[in-house]
């Protein structure tokens, strides 16, 4: 089986092959675009990014599987939450979606966002610190390591294997 990460973002790459471990699984991590906005902001804007990653690795990779993992922030009445979903493509058959964690982001975090910048970026500002978003991303910053970026996305490519097994029944 190969199995195509719509990524060359390494805590999305280790969260999909510590979920998926057989030694039938090639793994192929590709560049493909989300279609959406760098900074999606919504549910439904990460969403769709996740499904448009999942069926351009699909294809660019010429995988079984295509996995798209995609972050972003959704607000709300109690403010900026960050989002994080992912999908699962296969050919001919509709996605399998999934979402994970939501963590509220800081004030001065939020206000930037909402001012049109983008998450990783700030994070790097905010915590002078370099490649955030490959690293512990804002999730294991404000959850002070608790949580990891990877371990985030784990916890949604579990949630979509899970469904592909039971759909495989």
């Amino acid at each position: 089986m190969k199995i195509v990460i719509g990524s060359k973002n390494p805590a999305k790459i280790s969260a999909v092959q510590s979920v998926f471990q057989n030694d039938q699984i090639e793994f192929i991590s590709v560049n493909v675009p989300s279609g959406v906005s760098d900074q999606p902001f919504s549910d439904e804007e990460t969403i769709k990014g996740a499904i448009n990653r999942a069926y351009s690795a699909l294809e660019a990779g010429g995988g079984n599987i295509g996995i798209g993992l995609e972050g972003g922030v959704h607000e709300t009445e109690y403010g900026l939450f960050l989002c994080n979903w992912g999908a699962l493509a296969e050919h001919g058959k509709p996605p399998i979606i999934a979402g994970g964690a939501r963590i509220n982001l800081p004030k001065e975090v939020a206000d930037r966002l909402l001012k049109g910048e983008e998450l990783g970026p700030v994070m790097e500002s905010f915590t002078e610190k370099e490649d955030v978003r490959k690293k512990e991303g804002a999730v294991g910053i404000f959850t002070n390591g608790q949580i990891s970026r990877s371990e985030m996305f784990t916890h949604v490519v579990k949630l979509l294997a899970g469904q592909y097994e039971y759909r495989k029944k």
